[in-house]
């Protein structure tokens, strides 16, 4: 349908995104466990197999950015990803410097910006649900590092996200 506009990525920019993805700067020191992660994940892009949730969602992280939509996720250990799956922010073994792959695809890309949260699920969940109000374009993301800890931020569900539109004629794309 055409108001739905075309949401399929070229297999050839993918393959660039992977490229950029899984490249560390020259000099930049990562640990040995993140440069064997960046080389399956490489290995598994360049020839379509293999590709795990996490390489899915790093590709249409880059391939939004790509298309000038910026993206901000929070969670406890969204760095990282709660199950060591994500690595969103590398860290030199030497001196600590994060570098951001996502950051790195091209000079005319959108911010991706991912932030560590604190244990406090409604502030956080209800701080996100602001930001997206305040920035519609961008892709607002929130992640509970477990399913059940959603729980301590019902309320922000059930009076802002479900039914916040309808109260106040605001629509909110987290």
């Amino acid at each position: 349908e055409q108001r739905r506009g075309k949401t399929a990525v070229p297999v050839k920019t993918l393959k660039e995104i992977g490229k950029k993805l899984t490249e560390v700067p020259k000099g930049f020191e990562a640990h040995k466990t993140i440069v064997r992660f960046l080389e399956n994940r490489r290995q598994s892009i360049e020839s379509g197999e293999g590709i795990d949730w996490s390489t899915a969602e790093a590709l249409a992280f880059g391939a939004i950015l790509l298309d000038g939509n910026p993206i901000r996720l929070s969670g406890q250990d969204s760095e990282r990803g709660t199950f060591s799956q994500r690595h969103s922010v590398l860290y030199d073994q030497r001196d600590e410097t994060r570098y951001i792959p996502l950051n790195n695809l091209s000079a005319a890309q959108a911010g991706y910006e991912v932030i560590n949260s604190m244990l406090s699920e409604e502030a956080v969940l209800g701080f996100e649900y602001g930001y997206s109000l305040a920035e519609p374009k961008a892709l607002t993301l929130w992640e509970a590092q477990f399913g059940d800890f959603a729980n301590g931020a019902q309320v922000v569900f059930d009076q802002f996200i479900s039914s916040g539109e309808r109260k106040w004629l605001r629509m909110s794309g987290l």
